[in-house]
């Protein structure tokens, strides 16, 4: 596994622990959905940065309360082809207002890199071989035009930005 956040592999500081493995009081912590709805009230006061892992048919509503406490949510992509991560993110960025690391985690493929950006992910949690060799060999995914606007495009990476394109304002462009 590698963390490539930021356009860069970084060092992870975010340890994912099994249903009721002990928390230490410092560090950063991500629990499983169920677990932190039945123990959500211990951790009241805690300094702990805490993230949550939800699987796609967790509900979004279940945790909405909880999101200002939350500095990180890892959505699962079990495999290629479930896309529910990608409508939940779009959703906690923007009916839900989270302002948190969106982590995609599970099958994540270079094909799939921009459009989950796109829909609010910030990092990614690579697993995928191929999509290891082509992100170190400095190799990014890239279409020029989208026929449906990003999330909010003054909010995510320069090089995602878009403008209108042409006469048909549903088209969009790289700003750049």
């Amino acid at each position: 596994m590698a963390l490539f956040k930021n356009d860069q592999f970084v060092s992870d500081p975010w340890r994912t622990l099994a249903e009721g493995e002990g928390i230490s009081a410092a560090g950063h912590v991500i629990l499983p959905l169920n677990w932190w709805l039945q123990e959500r009230e211990a951790f009241a006061g805690s300094h702990a940065k805490l993230g949550v892992l939800m699987e796609p048919d967790d509900d979004l509503a279940a945790l909405q309360a909880d999101l200002p406490q939350l500095s990180l949510i890892a959505l699962d992509f079990p495999k290629f082809g479930d896309g529910r991560a990608f409508s939940m993110a779009a959703l906690l960025r923007t009916r839900h207002g989270f302002k948190g690391e969106l982590r995609a985690v599970g099958e994540v493929l270079f094909d799939q890199l921009q459009h989950m950006q796109r829909c609010g992910f910030d990092s990614f949690d690579i697993k995928d071989e191929a999509t290891l060799r082509a992100l170190q060999a400095g190799k990014r995914p890239g279409v020029g035009h989208f026929y449906q606007p990003a999330r909010d495009s003054s909010s995510i990476d320069q090089a995602l930005r878009e403008v209108p394109a042409g006469t048909r304002p549903w088209l969009r462009q790289p700003a750049g």
